[in-house]
């Protein structure tokens, strides 16, 4: 099966629905006309950009462009779980702890399915490293992000129940354990809920994509799984950590609750 390329101007045919919704949002007064232009200028600048280099990367295949290459992305995304929270953790812990966390989940599990399920060779691949980890790293960045940011916000909004919980002697764990909870869960929640729905309500995108690529709908079925199971794992341990790293951090050696570690929002 051949694929169907398309031209640059077909893709400016299909930029033309987006400006009609622009001129519907205007014309509702729904306030997203710039915002929404803005992101559909960025989508299509960041893609094309980002093929220039992937075509290059594959070409290369060098492992050292592909280190590089994931360190950027890491690093972006660090950056972007730090800019979606409303409170953040003053200083280097506001990118550090998002970071750390996306590193170890989401380079775990991605070498772990280049070197023992998939097994390319080299394992490094950067065909299936590069897609790999951004998939994985991406939806590890909206969890983390979503986690931390109810994280925070919880307790800030209950610092007075904490606070009383601990001078009745509760240990900070258990002070903030529900609040734990439910941030590890709102981070945890999107993965689940789209595993739940693939399949039924969507056809997630690698397995469209793989489909439109002229794969077999079998192939492309076995790899959409693994890609599911692998973004929950990833954004899962990478909420868990999240949350144990950034809840310890709202409190000193002596258990005091430390508001002063967090940002006030702009």
């Amino acid at each position: 099966m051949n694929v169907i390329d398309l031209a640059w101007w077909k893709l400016a045919l299909a930029a033309i629905l987006v400006l009609l919704l622009a001129a519907t949002i205007y014309l509702g007064r729904l306030g997203m006309t710039r915002s929404l232009l803005i992101a559909a200028v960025r989508t299509a600048v960041q893609l094309s950009l980002i093929g220039l280099v992937l075509e290059a990367l594959f070409a290369s295949g060098s492992p050292v462009w592909v280190l590089l290459m994931a360190v950027v992305m890491l690093l972006v995304a660090g950056r972007e779980v730090m800019a979606r929270q409303n409170r953040r953790l003053r200083g280097a812990w506001a990118f550090g702890l998002g970071t750390g966390a996306m590193f170890i989940s989401s380079f775990t599990v991605t070498v772990f399915l280049l070197a023992v399920v998939i097994g390319p060779r080299p394992w490094y691949e950067p065909q299936y490293a590069i897609p790999l980890l951004g998939m994985i790293l991406g939806n590890a960045m909206t969890g983390i992000a979503l986690c931390l940011d109810r994280l925070t916000e919880t307790v800030w909004r209950q610092r007075a129940v904490i606070e009383s919980r601990l001078m009745l002697g509760q240990p900070w764990r258990e002070a903030v354990g529900d609040i734990r909870r439910d941030a590890m869960r709102s981070g945890m929640m999107p993965s689940i809920n789209a595993m739940a729905a693939a399949g039924i309500v969507s056809l997630p995108g690698m397995m469209t994509g793989q489909i439109l690529a002229g794969s077999p709908p079998g192939v492309a079925v076995k790899y959409q799984i693994m890609v599911m199971f692998a973004i929950t794992v990833g954004s899962g341990f990478g909420s868990v950590m999240a949350v144990a790293w950034g809840s310890r951090r709202l409190f000193d050696d002596r258990e005091r609750l430390r508001l002063d570690r967090l940002t006030v929002p702009r």
